[in-house]
């Protein structure tokens, strides 16, 4: 369904999604500046991603139905343990986990990182593949100027995969030069993709 959403909406151009491991546990680490960000992803990823999404989405029919595609409800205002234990049990049977490791919509430049993208990728050892989507909040649409322009481009531009721990350490330290590591290597990312897009 997001497939045909996406593309019918939208003119996504995909590229390097062949960089997204076939099989395994792999976290998708997405940059945010966009509400169509999310389901863009869901709709172009090679492989079923399980975001999680803060719980305020979660209302009326869209929580049945975000919760049958199996999206996860995270309480971001606490350490929210069932979703920590869900993500982890997403990796654990070899799973897509989405992240968008800035924790909400900003300028979507990975400029402020929170430690939970470090902490699944720590404690499970799942690689992180970078993503961009750019050209999502370059325009308004006319119709729906909360929207890109209707049959607008956004490029999805998946990185190269890596490991940001050690594989051994698990303790604060070891999260805190995680996180370092992730950042640049996302930043670095976005700036190749804006590159490669010409965006």
């Amino acid at each position: 369904m997001g497939i045909g959403l996406m593309y019918g909406l939208w003119r996504p151009r995909v590229l390097g999604a062949w960089r997204v491991p076939a099989s395994g546990p792999v976290i998708l680490a997405v940059n945010h500046s966009h509400m169509i960000d999310g389901p863009m992803l869901m709709g172009t990823a090679p492989r079923p991603v399980h975001f999680l999404i803060k719980k305020e989405a979660f209302v009326g029919p869209l929580d049945p139905f975000l919760l049958g595609i199996g999206q996860l409800k995270v309480d971001r205002t606490t350490a929210d343990r069932t979703a920590i234990t869900n993500a982890l049990g997403v990796l654990a049977g070899g799973g897509v986990l989405g992240i968008f490791p800035e924790g909400t919509r900003g300028e979507g430049d990975f400029a402020s990182l929170r430690a939970g993208l470090a902490y699944f990728a720590v404690r499970s050892g799942a690689p992180i593949v970078p993503v961009a989507v750019l050209g999502s909040t370059e325009r308004r649409g006319r119709l729906v100027r909360a929207l890109p322009p209707l049959r607008s481009r956004v490029d999805v531009v998946f990185g190269d995969a890596f490991a940001a721990g050690d594989g051994a350490r698990r303790t604060r330290k070891a999260l805190d030069e995680a996180t370092v590591r992730i950042q640049e290597r996302l930043t670095a990312h976005l700036e190749n993709a804006k590159r490669l897009t010409g965006r």
